[in-house]
C-alpha cells in the first residue's frame, strides 16, 4: 500500500468519525485534519471519499446491512461505509478498494474485524451495480424528519435528494467593474460559475482580491438590500464576510458584526484579501449599542444551515429537529434588536439558508406582526433571472433542484421589511 492510499483514507476515516460520532461541522473537522498533511492529491482524494459517503450514507448502510450477522463496532461500520463507497460509486479498482480498506481496518485498532471487512468487500464488488437495485435511493438518503419537514412544506423532498447524486460547481462573486476569470458562466448580477473541480485559488485575480467564492444564492440578500452609496449598513453575524464585501462594494458605510472570534479572523482575513474596509465588530448582534442609527441592516441569522446540503452534506448528519426550536428563538432575538438598530424608514432584509419554515417563511409571518413594521415584498422586476424563487407572499425561496441544468444552488430564504 503506497502513501497517497494509506494517507488519503486514514483522513476520511477520521474526519468521517468526527462527523458522525461527534457531529462536529467537516469544515472544522478538515482544517485540522488537513493541517497535517501536505500532499493536495491526498487531501483532493481524501476529500471526495468523504463527500461521496455522506452523501450517500442512507444507501451505503442499505447495502451492507443485509450482510451483516450482527452490528460491528461502530467505527467498523465507518470503515465499510468508505469500502463500499470506493467500489460503488467511485469506481475504485476492486482490489484497490478492498486491500486498503482491510489494511485501515487494521490500522486503526481492529484486526479481529479484518476478515469480516474482506468478506462483505468481496460480495459488494462481486455484485456491483446490482447492488443498487430494488433501493429507493432518495429516501434513504435523506433523514426521515427531514423527509417529513420538507414534504409537508411542500418543497418535494425527493428532487432535493437527487441533489445529493451529482458534485457541485464553483460560484464566484466579481467585483463590479473587474473581468471574472476565463471559464465562468455568467449567473445573474456579479455571480459566475465555474466547473466542478476548479480551485479558486489558482485563478488569475485571486490573490489581488477580485473576486470571493460564494454560492449565488447566498449572494442575493445583500443584492436585493439595494443599498445606495453613502448609506449606513449593518451585517449582523457577518462571517464569513461575502455579504460584507457586497454591501461594501454598492457604496454602503459598512458596520460588520460577528460573535464568534475565530470567525472575527476569517471575515478580516476575507476583507484584506478584497481590500475592502468595514466597522468591524466582535459582539452578540442582539446586544449592540447602537439606537436607530442604519439605514438597511441585512440580518443573515444563525441557522441549521439546511439548505446548503448539496455542498455541505454533513448537514444531513449533524443537524437534529430538536436544536431548531433554540435556533428560532436567537433568530428572534436578533430580529427584534436589528429592528432597534433601523431609523425610522429602515429596511430590514432577513435570510437564512434553511429550508426548515420555521427559520423561515414562519420568522417572516412574525416580523410582519411587529409593531412600527410593514413587509416589503419582492416581484418579478427584483428577481427576473430566477422567477420560480418568488412566493405568494412576495419572499424569496430558492431551492437546491432550481437552475438544475446549471448545477442548481443553495436553499435560501428572503424577506424583506420596513421600519415606520
Amino acid at each position: 500500500m503506497n502513501k497517497e492510499k494509506d494517507d488519503t483514507r486514514q483522513i476520511a476515516f477520521e474526519a468521517i468519525s468526527q462527523v458522525l460520532e461527534k457531529n462536529r461541522s467537516l469544515d472544522v473537522v478538515l482544517d485540522q485534519l488537513l493541517s497535517r498533511h501536505a500532499d493536495a492529491r491526498d487531501k483532493a482524494a481524501a476529500y471526495r471519499l468523504i463527500v461521496c459517503c455522506l452523501r450517500q450514507k442512507g444507501v451505503l448502510e442499505a447495502i451492507i446491512e443485509p450482510l451483516l450477522r450482527r452490528a460491528p463496532p461502530q467505527k467498523v461500520l465507518w470503515i465499510l461505509l468508505l469500502g463500499v463507497a470506493q467500489i460503488i460509486f467511485l469506481e475504485t479498482p476492486r482490489h484497490a478498494a478492498i486491500n486498503t480498506t482491510v489494511n485501515l481496518t487494521r490500522k486503526n485498532g481492529f484486526s479481529g474485524f479484518t476478515g469480516l471487512v474482506n468478506a462483505v468487500l468481496r460480495k459488494v464488488a462481486d455484485k456491483g451495480q446490482e447492488s443498487l437495485e430494488g433501493l429507493d435511493q432518495e429516501r434513504l438518503n435523506l433523514p426521515t424528519w427531514l423527509w417529513q419537514e420538507w414534504d409537508k412544506a411542500g418543497f418535494n423532498p425527493r428532487k432535493l435528494a437527487q441533489c445529493l447524486s451529482y458534485e457541485v460547481p464553483l460560484d464566484l462573486s466579481v467585483k463590479a467593474g473587474i473581468t471574472p476569470p476565463e471559464g465562468g458562466t455568467f449567473l445573474c448580477a456579479d455571480s459566475y460559475r465555474y466547473p466542478v473541480g476548479t480551485k479558486v485559488n489558482t485563478l488569475p485575480g485571486f490573490n489581488d482580491g477580485q473576486f470571493w467564492v460564494q454560492d449565488v444564492a447566498a449572494s442575493l440578500p445583500a443584492f436585493l438590500l439595494r443599498v445606495q452609496n453613502g448609506e449606513k449598513v449593518a451585517d449582523l453575524c457577518a462571517a464569513p464576510g461575502g455579504k460584507t464585501a457586497q454591501l461594501i462594494i454598492a457604496g454602503g458605510q459598512v458596520v460588520a458584526v460577528e460573535k464568534d472570534p475565530k470567525r472575527i479572523k476569517r471575515l478580516k482575513e476575507n476583507l484584506d484579501r478584497l481590500q475592502l474596509q468595514a466597522k468591524i465588530v466582535q459582539s452578540d448582534a442582539a446586544q449592540l449599542n447602537y439606537k436607530a442609527e442604519f439605514d438597511a441592516i441585512l440580518l443573515d441569522a444563525p441557522c441549521s444551515a439546511t439548505g446548503i446540503f448539496r455542498r455541505h452534506p454533513d448537514v444531513l448528519h449533524i443537524k437534529k429537529s430538536k436544536e431548531v426550536g433554540a435556533l428560532v428563538k436567537i433568530q428572534r432575538e436578533l430580529i427584534e434588536a436589528a429592528l432597534q438598530y433601523l431609523k425610522p424608514g429602515g429596511r430590514l432584509m432577513y435570510s437564512v439558508c434553511s429550508l426548515q419554515a420555521q427559520e423561515a417563511e414562519e420568522q417572516a409571518r412574525y416580523i410582519a406582526t411587529l409593531p412600527g413594521v410593514t413587509a416589503q415584498p419582492f416581484t418579478s422586476e427584483d428577481i427576473p433571472f430566477l422567477p420560480e424563487s418568488l412566493t405568494e407572499e412576495g419572499w424569496i425561496r430558492t431551492l437546491p433542484f432550481m437552475w438544475s441544468e446549471k448545477g442548481g444552488l443553495d436553499g435560501f430564504f428572503v424577506a424583506r421589511f420596513k421600519k415606520l
